[in-house]
């Protein structure tokens, strides 16, 4: 993969405080990383970056919106984004030997000039996407979802229960002991 070098950040140019830099993505940004199960995705990342002497304070806001595919009818509806990751960067003289269990610290070497974050705003934005993506309800709570959709799959559901299978029938005599 080539690197993203407008995700680049030249620390060692920076004075100590903090910083702000915006990035935006879209689908352009997920392709190179493989196929998401997503579309149209208009995010924007604001990056605070808090420069200490050893370490750096990173600080990820995700903002935006992405079209999916709703899990219960199969349409496709615009879902709205927004999280906010943080995260620890320590300048060590070795950071293959660094032992610390916790996923948030992330060691490079002390002889690192820049910083990218790409990788890290693709799992975050990733990870901002929700996992149950279902239409959100309308006014007073109807269901957003297609209701031609909901209608077969509820007359589905009803015929599963009304056919009776030679196969199970012996095992129902267990079912009220």
């Amino acid at each position: 993969m080539k690197p993203h070098k407008q995700y680049d950040i030249a620390f060692v140019g920076l004075k100590s405080g903090k910083h702000e830099f915006d990035y935006d993505i879209d689908d352009s940004f997920f392709a190179e990383y493989g196929t998401p199960d997503f579309s149209n995705s208009r995010l924007h990342i604001r990056l605070l970056f808090e420069k200490q002497n050893r370490f750096f304070l990173l600080k990820f806001e995700i903002t935006g919106q992405v079209t999916v595919n709703c899990d219960r009818c199969g349409d496709p509806f615009t879902m709205p984004v927004w999280d906010e990751f943080k995260l620890v960067v320590k300048l060590v003289e070795d950071p293959g030997t660094t032992q610390e269990e916790d996923p948030d610290v992330i060691y490079i070497s002390s002889n690192e000039s820049l910083l990218n974050v790409a990788d890290w705003i693709y799992e975050f934005a990733s990870l901002s996407i929700p996992m149950q993506r279902v239409h959100p309800d309308k006014d007073r709570g109807v269901s957003g979802c297609n209701q031609k959709a909901l209608d077969m799959l509820k007359g589905m559901q009803e015929k599963g229960k009304t056919t009776n299978n030679p196969i199970w029938k012996d095992l129902e005599k267990f079912k009220n002991n």
